[in-house]
């Protein structure tokens, strides 16, 4: 079963830029990554009078745009869907899932928290496996500097006994 973790926080505390450094330690170690994140606003990736924006307009329910290099896909859904489903359409591509949100879903949780916005854990104790932080929280879970990358990346190799993929073939082993 492929590693999903969700990085959850208050807003502002840094999750965003701390999973940007986290990924670049990943795929500098080989690691496939897939990221995700939740977002409760809506957003628009298609731009008025762009052709994907013109084409869901029109009615498409799924539009793909498809380069050498990018591939994105556009859906209508009918309702918002759930973490595990998100997961389904790439876990077969990649080696780790790491969502920014989805405080509620059934991954285990790593809290990011910035003593300048919180002094509290957001999340529920039962699924947190770590905390990103500049201050010192009374958990029996490893904590971790803000800066710390490569800390949080040697823990998650450890913990789901990551290997990096070769030739495209993942290569973890299941526990």
């Amino acid at each position: 079963m492929i590693p999903v973790i969700s990085f959850v926080g208050n807003s502002g505390v840094g999750k965003t830029t701390f999973l940007e450094k986290l990924i670049g330690v990943l795929k500098a170690r080989g690691y496939r990554v897939a990221a995700i994140k939740h977002d409760v606003h809506e957003f628009e990736v298609d731009y008025p009078g762009k052709d994907s924006w013109r084409l869901t307009r029109a009615g498409s329910d799924i539009v793909l745009l498809s380069s050498a290099d990018k591939l994105a896909l556009i859906e209508i859904p009918d309702a918002e869907r759930n973490l595990e489903g998100l997961v389904a359409m790439v876990d077969d591509r990649v080696d780790v899932v790491l969502t920014e949100g989805y405080r509620g879903a059934s991954a285990m949780k790593i809290e990011v928290s910035r003593s300048a916005h919180s002094h509290e854990i957001t999340g529920r104790l039962d699924d947190l496996l770590a905390i990103v932080t500049d201050a010192a929280f009374d958990y029996q879970v490893p904590q971790f500097d803000l800066e710390d990358a490569a800390g949080v990346a040697a823990f998650l190799e450890e913990r789901f006994s990551l290997l990096p993929s070769t030739q495209g073939l993942p290569r973890r082993l299941d526990l």
